[in-house]
């Protein structure tokens, strides 16, 4: 919690991949409190229900590829809710602090002089992992985890990646927001040496009634996105990953 003098408070509550029985306790009892809450897509539906019947609900989800809010204008609202002396949740799905834009809105609170806490919640990659029955971390075979974003603000590749880090065949990497350019992705970590046999799981609307887990390798999972029709959400995992 920041030393700002009160006048309204945010909470950054982490709602987890979307089951509302991953949410923790304290999420909850926050959503139950809160007068206002700042939703993103990821956060809707089931666990909206903890909210006051009462409570001011506002979407601000952003999706790729569909139109959604400018990150100024969720930022403003946030503030602006924040000063009317509300107790605001700022609802974000996953951890809220792992590539969740949590960054520049803290930076719009600390410049209007409103507190916040941060609240943790179950990272969509380990809700993965659990799903799909695997650990993130093997003994001996992968003692290192890393999450990378597979998209900038553009929607394509990042540039600058750490190809060697990426490449690296005893680490479990988890690739966010990475269905479009997957492709484009695995082809570079050939080209830097990891084998295309690689193990490798997409993870669909993980948690959800919808989910789907489809397991393949770093040479053929590019095939199998472009030949599928799907909008979910997805993480993609590679490396040495279990087998069933």
């Amino acid at each position: 919690m920041t030393g700002f003098p009160i006048s309204g408070f945010v909470s950054f509550v982490s709602s987890g991949p979307g089951d509302p029985e991953l949410l923790t306790v304290k999420a909850a009892r926050l959503l139950a409190k809160a007068d206002v809450v700042l939703f993103d897509d990821l956060s809707a539906g089931p666990i909206l229900l903890h909210c006051r019947p009462d409570a001011d609900l506002v979407a601000v989800g952003k999706r790729s590829g569909r139109p959604s809010p400018k990150q100024d204008h969720v930022s403003r609202l946030l503030v602006d809710h924040a000063l009317t002396g509300a107790r605001v949740v700022r609802l974000k799905s996953g951890d809220s602090g792992i590539f969740g834009r949590l960054e520049e809105e803290i930076t719009a609170l600390c410049a209007a002089g409103v507190a916040f806490e941060i609240v943790p919640g179950v990272p969509s990659a380990c809700a993965a992992a659990a799903a799909a029955g695997i650990p993130l971390t093997r003994r001996l075979a992968a003692r290192r985890v890393q999450f990378v974003t597979g998209a900038d603000v553009t929607g394509g590749l990042p540039e600058g990646l750490n190809w060697a880090a990426l490449a690296d065949p005893s680490a479990t990497t988890v690739v966010f927001m990475g269905k479009r350019t997957f492709a484009m992705l695995a082809t570079e970590l050939m080209n830097h040496g990891l084998p295309a046999e690689t193990p490798t799981l997409m993870a669909e609307a993980v948690s959800h009634p919808e989910q789907r887990l489809t397991r393949a390798t770093i040479g053929s999972l590019g095939a199998v996105i472009a030949d599928a029709v799907s909008s979910a959400p997805a993480l993609i995992l590679y490396g040495p990953l279990m087998e069933d």
